[in-house]
């Protein structure tokens, strides 16, 4: 099984890093360990996630032909690129969380705060042979993005105590954060952050961030 991650509004750059083993999707923070940040095109990545449990499962039954092609073409190209445009309404700008794929099994797994007008055009986008699946949070993307600027913005506030090597939204609903030193530096940067957005903040062991291609 393989997941990637499909980015609504996809217009800003993001950095590909690899930690420990686990692909983490990063936004681009302009701070590498050259000062100069790790850039690639935008698009989909690989998810750091597999799905937690399942809330809301939809099997697709429309014609595959009834949304336009896209990439290659496939039903879950299709699907995914209709979510994607989904996101990006104003009316779900506090719905919308995030977003990964399983392609072996031509699976949608989309995080969100719960809305019956969302999922009803989410699982009304799922074509044969795609199946969606909804899961819940609290939280909508562009507010993990604002909390994502902030903390990247002091990616070197803490040097000599402990080092941020990476920052960036996780589709199921935080703001993952890799540093060398974890046990040290959560209590700091939750501090930092205040009670209601440390809530959305992880902090985990990264390695040196490694710059991927393609």
């Amino acid at each position: 099984m393989r997941n990637r991650t499909w980015i609504a509004s996809a217009g800003a750059t993001v950095a590909l890093l690899v930690a420990s083993g686990l692909y983490v999707q990063a936004l681009e923070t302009g701070h590498g360990e050259d000062g100069g940040g790790l850039r690639v095109d935008p698009g989909r990545v690989p998810s750091v996630v597999a799905p937690l449990a399942t809330r809301h499962e939809c099997a697709g039954h429309r014609p595959v032909g009834s949304l336009p092609a896209v990439d290659d073409g496939s039903p879950l190209e299709r699907v995914l690129a209709h979510i994607d445009k989904l996101a990006q309404r104003e009316r779900y700008a506090t719905v919308f969380t995030g977003l990964s794929i399983d392609e072996d099994r031509q699976i949608a797994n989309v995080w969100r705060v719960p809305s019956d007008a969302f999922d009803a055009d989410v699982c009304g986008s799922a074509v044969k042979g795609v199946t969606v699946r909804l899961y819940s949070t609290d939280v909508d993307r562009k507010t993990l993005d604002a909390l994502s600027d902030r903390i990247a913005d002091d990616m070197r506030r803490w040097d000599g105590t402990f080092q941020m090597r990476q920052v960036g939204v996780d589709e199921r609903g935080f703001v993952l954060v890799g540093v060398d030193h974890p046990d040290k530096a959560r209590p700091i940067i939750e501090k930092a952050y205040g009670k209601a957005d440390s809530g959305y903040i992880k902090v985990v062991y990264v390695d040196q961030a490694e710059a991927l291609a393609g």
